[in-house]
Order: C-alpha cells, then sequence, then structure tokens
C-alpha cells in the first residue's frame, strides 16, 4: 500500500508540473533526481515548442502585413485611377451638351444590354 501512495504523489506532482505549475505536496523528499530530469526535460521541451510557435506565428505576421501593404498599393492605383475617371465625367456633364450627353447615356445603356445578353446566354448553356 505505501508503494502506491508514494508513486500516487510522485504522480500527481508530474501532472500539477504538466498543468503548467507544480502543486504543494506534502513532502518534497518524495521527488527524486530522476523525476526532477524529467520534469526539466518537460520544461524545455515546452520551452523549445513555444519558442517555435512564436517563430511561426511571427512569420504569418510579416506575410499578412506584405500582403496588407501591397493591398493598400493597390487601393491607392485603383483611387487614382478611378478620380481621373471621375474627373472626365464631371468634364463630361459641365458642358452641357445634350448630344453629348445623350451619346454618353446610350453608351452606357448599350453596354449594360450587352452584359446582360451575355449572362443571359452564359446561364442557358450553363444551365442547359
Amino acid at each position: 500500500m505505501s508503494y502506491r501512495r508514494e508513486r500516487a504523489s510522485k504522480t500527481s506532482l508530474l501532472d500539477g508540473l504538466e498543468e503548467g505549475g507544480l502543486r504543494a505536496s506534502s513532502s518534497y523528499s518524495d521527488v527524486s533526481d530522476q523525476d526532477n530530469d524529467k520534469a526539466v526535460q518537460s520544461l524545455q521541451d515546452r520551452v523549445v515548442f513555444l519558442k517555435r510557435l512564436t517563430g511561426d506565428i511571427h512569420e504569418e505576421v510579416e506575410s499578412h502585413n506584405r500582403l496588407l501593404d501591397k493591398m493598400g498599393n493597390d487601393m491607392d492605383a485603383s483611387r487614382g485611377i478611378m478620380s481621373g475617371t471621375m474627373a472626365r465625367f464631371k468634364t463630361v456633364f459641365e458642358k452641357k451638351s445634350r448630344r453629348r450627353m445623350c451619346v454618353l447615356v446610350g453608351y452606357f445603356v448599350a453596354f449594360f444590354l450587352i452584359i446582360y445578353f451575355l449572362f443571359r446566354v452564359r446561364r442557358l448553356f450553363l444551365h442547359g
């Protein structure tokens, strides 16, 4: 019975260590050098694992930052293109030329009808 009790106390001590901390034990003399070495090795393994994990997290964050920088640059370029397009539209609308306005509206309507027709034909072919 005494052997079982001693083994149970050592197991509970190591279980407490694996949970992240040592539990208070009634007698610290039960812990042998071999148990200490196992506990130290377990801690070293955890430190190595955590170091690897933090390295992986750092690489992932760097990758995401590069992606976000590229996306920001692309958005700035798109904003520049859109502002140029809006400036052209403003000049067209400011001239109050009815003929230009009618032609522009006609192009927009024709463009949207063509797009609608293409999607309609595509849907017919896909859904048969």
